[in-house]
């Protein structure tokens, strides 16, 4: 086993957690997400060689991902319907109020994250969840930094309205830094 080999192993296991969620959040199946997350780490280790030490490995495997999904999605448009496991209603659940409510808002949350259009989720998840920095998110996603920019304010804004959450005061012009 090369060096490069070893490193970018010891290196994805330690990953992981970031990889599934982030896998996770685009394909809004676990078990699509752990076979995603498989073909992601097979494609990292066998090519270990192309990582380049000093360079961020959490973008280039969150960029391997990716990649992997936009392949899939492809592949599925003419693959036919499949069943959604969020759509079975016969499955138990955990019982209790609190329980049900933190669901519920889980559940709305998720929709308005799936709701947005896929370029504005996927700037949201790498810059809100697995924090990158734009830049990063800009260089994961092959896109500008204002486009990473904006898409993020755009995806803010259409979450806050879908939560509910409304500015009730706007910003004075004192506020936004313009004298009068």
């Amino acid at each position: 086993m090369s060096n490069a080999v070893k490193d970018v192993g010891e290196r994805l296991t330690a990953f992981l957690p970031n990889l599934r969620r982030f896998a996770i959040s685009l394909c809004g199946s676990r078990d699509v997400a752990d076979d995603l997350v498989q073909a992601a780490c097979e494609r990292a280790l066998a090519s270990a060689e192309r990582f380049e030490p000093g360079t961020r490995f959490d973008a280039w495997m969150f960029r391997i991902l990716r990649n992997l999904w936009i392949d899939q999605v492809r592949r599925q448009k003419t693959a036919g319907v499949q069943d959604d496991i969020s759509e079975r209603h016969d499955i138990p659940g955990v019982s209790g109020e609190r329980e049900a409510e933190a669901r519920l808002t889980l559940k709305t949350v998720a929709e308005a994250i799936g709701d947005l259009p896929d370029e504005q989720r996927e700037v949201l998840l790498l810059v809100c969840v697995e924090e990158l920095s734009y830049r990063e998110a800009a260089d994961v996603l092959d896109i500008p930094i204002g486009t990473v920019m904006s898409r993020l304010a755009r995806a803010r804004k259409a979450l806050a309205e879908a939560a509910g959450i409304t500015s009730t005061t706007a910003r004075s012009r004192v506020m936004k830094g313009v004298n009068e």
